[in-house]
């Protein structure tokens, strides 16, 4: 059980804690946001990063620092004749680059500034926390369940 301080400060140490409706609440809640984070981001981060594995692929020189894994990361590349700079999506990579360092990347045809890390595009990078928040969304769901029917479970063994 989740224990909270009662905000009293004072000396007699007394705890509440919370109910069984907050708990299931919370454990609703819970379950909805990691589901939600896990079909409605993650899930279409991962498809992306799979739709550039035919992509085509080149050069391309960092222009930011840092992790890409949230996205925001730069590269820049030549295709067609011109220089693009292109943004690499969220889910890029967890290892740290920096400006200057050349990596491989792939780019859409009919749109070069849509591209991404060549060892990203199994979609591995999005698709481990896709399936990491869809099982806590699963959890925290039986958890809810759990907790629902803990009264209706008491009754029926006392009685």
């Amino acid at each position: 059980m989740t224990t909270v301080s009662n905000g009293t400060g004072g000396s007699n140490g007394t705890k509440e804690t919370l109910g069984p409706r907050a708990s299931l609440w919370l454990s609703l809640v819970l379950a909805l946001l990691f589901g939600a984070l896990s079909v409605l981001v993650l899930h279409p981060a991962a498809q992306h990063l799979r739709s550039l594995a035919d992509g085509r692929p080149v050069w391309a020189t960092m222009r930011t620092n840092g992790p890409c894994m949230t996205g925001g990361c730069l590269v820049s590349f030549e295709a067609g004749g011109r220089e693009v700079l292109a943004e690499l999506p969220a889910g890029s990579g967890s290892k740290a680059l920096s400006v200057g360092d050349s990596v491989d990347v792939r780019y859409r045809a009919d749109d070069p500034r849509v591209a991404a890390l060549a060892r990203d595009v199994d979609g591995g990078g999005a698709a481990i926390p896709a399936v990491v928040s869809g099982a806590l969304a699963v959890f925290f769901a039986l958890f809810a369940c759990w907790w629902a029917f803990a009264p209706w479970r008491r009754r029926r063994s006392v009685g």
